[in-house]
């Protein structure tokens, strides 16, 4: 469908918003959530080891060479005909170890292009890549490492940019105790061609995540701490009239109230269970998503996700859902294989 230029300005600072707070940095789409898994979660998820290959695009340390020829494909129908996608292979190279390569992209679509005195001109696109060029290692039997190199190009109408970025993370694993730690420094890099002469920052963050399995009960639980660079993810918002008290003055919260809403906003929360083999019903919150996105007048379940996965023959395939505002919910498919599967049915 064609779109005119000023709702390719609004969707791109929509998105900007659900990503990273204040949209004040460039190439954002490296934060949208592609695994269903990981949506059914409410966000990211950077501290589960269950040689789920899609959470390597989340945690680099997740990598290991159990995932030797796994190939995972992403797609997301997003808002407004944006759609986007992530897919992926591992391998291990004799001598050096696992190694990943994938590609994310998104998908803008067509747009109207116009002058200044709103006569059509022609149409153009829009839409951006990184590639994902994934190495981890064991440090001993507790600790692994990984890294994550992400050459990145934007086009968005006449403009290009291109751009380098780095995901850093650790994992701590004790697979007896069914515990999983993990920490992840992500988008440390800069732009390498602007689009124009300013420069624009990355949206950098540092994530804490744990995650707990039960030993006699099908149950997962899953905490992701965001953006712990910094404390106050609150922005300024204009006083609406039903934020004033009955004399006119602005209502104001207590000190801790402010604190705890500054601390949850840090905080993704998980589920998963598996009442049977080889089938997965999740559920997740993301209390900064619906504080951001939240209507007063209409609560609905902003901030609230869900989903399902099922293993069928050699395939994975997982479906999440995520509400982010009353226009709509962003649909999640995901499907993963194991090349070797194949191999030993020859």
């Amino acid at each position: 469908m064609r779109k005119s230029v000023i709702l390719l300005l609004l969707l791109a600072i929509g998105i900007r918003s659900l990503s990273q707070i204040g949209g004040t940095h460039t190439y954002d789409f490296l934060n949208l959530i592609n695994s269903a898994r990981v949506a059914s979660f409410g966000g990211d998820v950077i501290a589960i080891n269950d040689n789920d290959f899609n959470l390597v695009f989340h945690n680099p340390a997740l990598l290991i060479p159990e995932m030797n020829h796994d190939m995972v494909i992403n797609y997301v129908n997003y808002f407004t005909d944006i759609n986007y996608g992530y897919a992926a292979y591992g391998t291990k190279i004799k001598d050096y170890g696992i190694f990943s390569g994938g590609i994310q992209y998104i998908n803008y679509g067509e747009f109207i292009a116009a002058d200044e005195r709103g006569l059509v001109t022609g149409e153009f696109k829009a839409a951006e890549y990184a590639i994902n060029l994934v190495y981890s290692r064991s440090i001993d039997s507790s600790f692994r490492a990984g890294v994550n190199v992400k050459p990145i190009i934007s086009t968005l109408e006449k403009y290009t940019s291109l751009g380098i970025a780095t995901d850093l993370g650790v994992v701590y694993n004790k697979p007896r105790s069914l515990f999983t730690a993990a920490l992840v420094i992500k988008n440390i890099g800069t732009q390498l061609k602007r689009y124009t002469n300013s420069k624009e920052s990355l949206p950098f963050n540092i994530q804490l995540g744990i995650s707990q399995k039960l030993k006699h009960a099908p149950l997962l639980f899953s905490v992701t701490f965001d953006h712990l660079e910094k404390w106050d993810l609150t922005y300024d918002k204009p006083v609406e009239e039903t934020e004033l008290s009955p004399i006119g003055e602005e209502n104001t919260e207590s000190t801790i109230d402010k604190i705890s809403d500054q601390f949850m906003r840090h905080i993704i929360l998980g589920i998963e269970f598996s009442p049977v083999n080889n089938f997965y019903v999740r559920a997740g919150y993301n209390y900064r998503r619906r504080k951001e996105m939240l209507i007063e007048s209409k609560t609905s379940t902003i901030g609230f996700s869900w989903g399902f996965g099922v293993k069928i023959s050699k395939f994975h395939l997982s479906y999440g859902r995520a509400t982010y505002h009353l226009a709509g919910a962003s649909n999640h498919f995901s499907v993963s294989t194991n090349f070797d599967s194949f191999r030993k049915n020859l």
